[in-house]
């Protein structure tokens, strides 16, 4: 699919980024802790939660997009060391053309496939890997299964945090077998969502996690219930509860995310005309 970025018609130096028809993502080039869509304010909730404010992490991307959470977390917690990488090396141009990232900042970006650019890390190397994949507007099952979740626990440091974005509606069966997966492997899962999403009133994004030690729920859940839009928030049991039961996928059995009906719902929109100093913002 063909990449575009357009700029935003209330403030020109903020861009979307569409691939397709589908609306991607959002960057705002003058204020990086702006975060217009949902799911990348619950990516934030939970990188601000794992450590002191402003102390720098060790960040894995798999997935660029228009490299938002890495601008973000360049900002809040300067000195950081993140890579991105992404399997569209056009996408990749034309972010760094249209939205370069500030040179301050140490974000490098590679080209190639989100597992294999895994499985060439060492040991212990990153606090936090941030899954966040999609071909053709559904998450590739090879990144989604007990295997791929148990590279990725090799590669995060003790206490390092896995953020995983994904989208379902209904019933939620994938989300709950992604539960039951990611619980497989980490001792610790958390869930992020819109309330109508985990209700199964509207398709949506969801935001898992899986670590081996306790996220701060307190912190999590305080900066959920700020959100713009009403924001669920699993803790530990309640995420246990949510895949209990549910089949833990596989290399030989996973499937791909369900598709989105429709275009891929934008579910930023109605946040635009929200200050970035707002209630759901750090």
């Amino acid at each position: 699919m063909t990449a575009r970025m357009e700029p935003d018609p209330e403030r020109p130096n903020r861009f979307y980024l569409y691939v397709g028809d589908s609306e991607q993502s959002h960057v705002d080039l003058d204020d990086p802790l702006h975060l217009e869509f949902d799911y990348i304010r619950y990516l934030s909730y939970v990188v601000d939660s794992l450590a002191p404010s402003g102390e720098p992490l060790r960040v894995l991307h798999l997935g660029a997009g228009a490299l938002t959470l890495p601008r973000y977390v360049a900002a809040k917690r300067p000195g950081s060391y993140q890579q991105a990488v992404d399997i569209d090396a056009e996408l990749v141009a034309l972010v760094r053309e249209k939205a370069p990232l500030p040179k301050r900042g140490k974000v490098k970006v590679r080209i190639g496939d989100a597992r294999e650019q895994l499985a060439a890390a060492p040991d212990d190397c990153y606090d936090v890997i941030v899954l966040d994949v999609f071909a053709d507007n559904v998450t590739p099952p090879h990144l989604t299964t007990a295997e791929f979740f148990a590279d990725v626990s090799r590669v995060l440091r003790t206490g390092g945090s896995l953020l995983m974005n994904a989208g379902d509606g209904g019933p939620l069966k994938y989300t709950r077998s992604l539960a039951a997966t990611i619980g497989s492997v980490f001792g610790q899962g958390r869930l992020l969502g819109g309330t109508t999403v985990l209700r199964g009133r509207r398709f949506g994004n969801i935001v898992l996690c899986g670590s081996d030690r306790p996220f701060d729920d307190a912190a999590i859940a305080r900066r959920a219930a700020g959100d713009v839009f009403p924001t669920g928030f699993l803790d530990g049991d309640e995420f246990a509860r949510f895949g209990k039961g549910a089949p833990v996928n596989t290399d030989g059995g996973a499937v791909a995310s369900p598709a989105p009906p429709g275009l891929w719902p934008q579910t930023g929109r109605g946040v635009r005309k929200r200050s970035s100093r707002g209630a759901a913002r750090p």
